[in-house]
């Protein structure tokens, strides 16, 4: 007898029967699990690292501090949300109750005026004989103060520093009478040369007077980094009790020339070179040169190693 005359009651089970029912019974639920909607996953915002509201929600200038010094110096590893929240923070406070009352700036620490230089002050602290963030002439005040050259969030690309503009120009926007004698006057240091900028010989974070100059690394003056050669030493240097460049030479702009204090070179040697009183070196001119000839007049005619000589102890050659 064939499987197909075979009686249904007779008990046994098709041999396709049991495969046939594992496979339904991982087969409904997985395509229960297909046909049921998926939960949406939500997008990852950009620079999730900051949740909440943030500062450049509202300040425009956020997308420039970002890149500053100031936004990078905050996060280790760069100018990350976070790092950029974190610096914003570290001057002007926390600013979660600003942010709440809508922007109410009674509620956010403002870096305005001379107050704001003691902020600045907190990190940058650097003091040295010549230079002071703190008692220079360029430091906290109402008139001028950090905010008046820097721009705390952002500069010109060109300036570097954080200026808000380029150096010479910003110089001149309170050093009026020195910016003009570069325009007027026949003989001057030429702006752009060689890259000079005010800031070749000055230093905006110096002490007062002198101090304020940008003294070589050697302690020299900043003359001296771009007139090398009369650095010396030499075997026999000008008078050790002559001065220095200053005591001969006008810095910025001179209607005399070589930038000299007097329009004479005689007049310039004799404040010097006379024995009419007992701070001067004593020495005048001998008796055969005629002051009254023009020769004689232009003591560098035959004087002509004026800053020094490796040759002559009378500075001739």
């Amino acid at each position: 007898m064939n499987a197909a005359s075979r009686p249904s009651g007779s008990g046994r089970i098709p041999r396709f029967a049991l495969p046939l029912a594992v496979l339904l019974t991982f087969a409904f639920p997985l395509a229960a699990q297909a046909q049921a909607p998926q939960a949406p996953v939500p997008a990852a915002k950009e620079g999730a690292a900051a949740e909440g509201p943030t500062c450049g929600d509202c300040h425009e200038q956020s997308p420039a501090f970002s890149r500053s010094p100031h936004a990078a110096k905050a996060g280790k590893t760069g100018a990350t949300p976070a790092a950029i929240e974190a610096a914003c923070a570290s001057c002007h406070g926390d600013g979660k109750a600003h942010m709440e009352a809508g922007g109410d700036a009674s509620l956010i620490k403002s870096l305005k005026g001379g107050a704001a230089t003691s902020t600045c002050l907190t990190c940058h602290i650097d003091s040295n004989a010549h230079s002071s963030f703190k008692t220079g002439p360029h430091a906290a005040g109402q008139a001028v103060n950090c905010e008046t050259c820097h721009s705390i969030h952002a500069s010109d690309v060109k300036a570097g520093k954080l200026l808000v503009k380029e150096s010479t120009e910003l110089c001149s926007s309170c050093h009026g009478s020195v910016a003009s004698g570069f325009k007027t006057m026949p003989v001057t240091h030429h702006f752009g040369r060689g890259g000079l900028t005010c800031l070749s010989c000055h230093n905006a974070h110096g002490r007062a007077g002198r101090e304020g100059l940008a003294y070589t690394k050697a302690g020299e003056l900043p003359c001296l980094s771009c007139h090398a050669d009369l650095r010396g030493p030499h075997v026999f240097p000008h008078q050790q009790n002559a001065g220095d460049c200053l005591s001969c030479h006008v810095p910025h702009a001179s209607p005399n020339s070589k930038l000299l204090t007097r329009s004479r070179v005689d007049q310039l040697c004799f404040e010097c070179h006379s024995p009419i009183t007992s701070t001067t070196a004593g020495s005048g001119p001998p008796s055969s040169h005629d002051l009254r000839s023009a020769r004689y007049r232009n003591c560098t005619v035959c004087h002509t190693a004026i800053h020094g000589s490796n040759r002559s102890p009378e500075l001739l050659k």
